[in-house]
């Protein structure tokens, strides 16, 4: 059996036949698990399986399959998700199902080393170690290198607009293995279904009939398509534009910019004749070139420019939390203050409030933080004691953004 799959298999052996078989399965599928169940599903297709169902009684179903080479995934369910901070603007959201998710996270689990060794540095997100805040500082030290022509790149629907074959062709350079590679295939081909304007249910097959599309929810979908950015990023590399326009990238998710020292508008020639051929699609309405510290711009939650001391009033080029994401931390606070909510204690809404606040602090703590505490603080106090909350009384400190292990500056 070739490598990869038997892997695979060995680390979802459910009906083992001895300890240390199952030890090997505790490995990988109880740690699917666990991550799928930390992660509340938003929705299924069908309840197939519950998470307190004994998993090796789901095993004994999904093993002779994928061994036979009968296993196929059940239909993707498709709904619409709220674009944040775009009102009428929503994106699509593929969910497989439940028995579906644990073996796309087990295969994951098994892939993602492989091709960790693979991605290029200038890649953040869903990678160990690295995280949206690493991202920001890479895109601040190259502003203060003088990388100031910035082109804030947007890509038109880059999850459902990934060529399989092309992206296939990226996998099978590090899989060799055939069985591994017929998954991957059927994950990309799977059908979808949603509901029409009249809620009745409708599948399709748009995926396997366009060639393109990778369901934005699944497990291994991030790691696929990181895998497909990495051909842009090392071809700017390959191709020489990274040292003659002095033109470096830092990318997260589907999110990337590229710091000029000068020749903006060429590498912005370059960058799209990259796309063409990669088969993905820029948004020109929201691709823009940036010029600090003149004007500003907005990369993973943070927007860059030019702001000035507290203490000298001397300007600087830094960070601050951008206006969307403190619109949102407001509308978070209000929901969860409002009238449905008026049975809990004093106590328990606050501590609401804390967890939610101390995690955007911690996500949110370079650059010019102060003030966006302050107004976050504000919103959340406001919102305790100006009646919304009917008899809760707010006692000691109400917020936790400045509170937790993050101190504002």
């Amino acid at each position: 059996m070739p490598l990869f799959l038997s892997s695979l298999l060995v680390h979802m052996r459910g009906c083992a036949r001895s300890p240390s078989h199952r030890s090997n399965f505790h490995l990988k599928v109880d740690t699917a698990r666990r991550q799928l169940k930390v992660t509340r599903r938003v929705g299924t297709v069908r309840p197939q399986l519950s998470f307190d169902e004994p998993i090796a009684s789901f095993m004994s179903q999904k093993l002779p399959q994928i061994r036979g080479k009968t296993y196929r995934p059940e239909a993707v369910r498709r709904v619409m998700i709220p674009k944040p901070g775009q009102k009428g603007r929503s994106r699509p959201l593929g969910i497989p199902t439940i028995k579906d998710r644990v073996v796309e996270t087990a295969a994951m689990l098994v892939l993602e080393p492989i091709f960790e060794a693979d991605l290029q540095p200038e890649q953040y997100a869903y990678r160990p170690k690295r995280n949206a805040l690493d991202a920001v500082k890479h895109v601040h030290a190259l502003l203060k290198w003088s990388y100031r022509e910035v082109i804030d790149a947007d890509l038109s629907g880059y999850f459902d607009t990934i060529p399989h074959s092309e992206l296939m062709k990226s996998v099978s350079r590090r899989i060799s293995d055939g069985q591994m590679l017929r998954l991957i295939k059927l994950w990309l081909e799977a059908p979808v279904e949603e509901h029409d304007e009249r809620g009745y249910r409708r599948r399709t097959t748009r995926n396997k009939d366009t060639g393109r599309g990778s369901p934005q929810g699944s497990p291994i979908s991030p790691l696929l398509a990181n895998l497909y950015m990495r051909r842009f990023i090392l071809g700017w590399k390959v191709l020489g534009h990274e040292q003659r326009l002095r033109a470096h990238i830092v990318n997260f998710a589907d999110d990337f910019v590229i710091c000029c020292r000068s020749n903006a508008n060429e590498a912005m020639a370059a960058m799209r004749t990259m796309m063409g051929k990669l088969k993905l699609t820029v948004n020109e309405e929201k691709t823009t070139i940036c010029r600090v510290p003149d004007e500003r711009f907005d990369f993973s939650g943070d927007t860059f420019g030019k702001y000035y001391s507290y203490r000298t009033g001397r300007p600087y080029i830094g960070t601050c939390p951008s206006k969307g994401k403190r619109q949102r931390l407001c509308r978070d606070i209000s929901r969860l203050t409002g009238r449905e909510w008026t049975w809990l204690d004093e106590k328990t809404q606050v501590a609401r409030l804390n967890r939610m606040m101390v995690g955007w602090a911690n996500d949110f703590c370079l650059g010019r933080v102060r003030q966006a505490y302050r107004n976050v603080n504000y919103h959340a106090v406001k919102r305790l004691v100006s009646g919304c909350v009917t008899g809760t009384k707010c006692e000691g400190n109400t917020t936790g953004a400045t509170s937790g292990n993050r101190t504002p500056r």
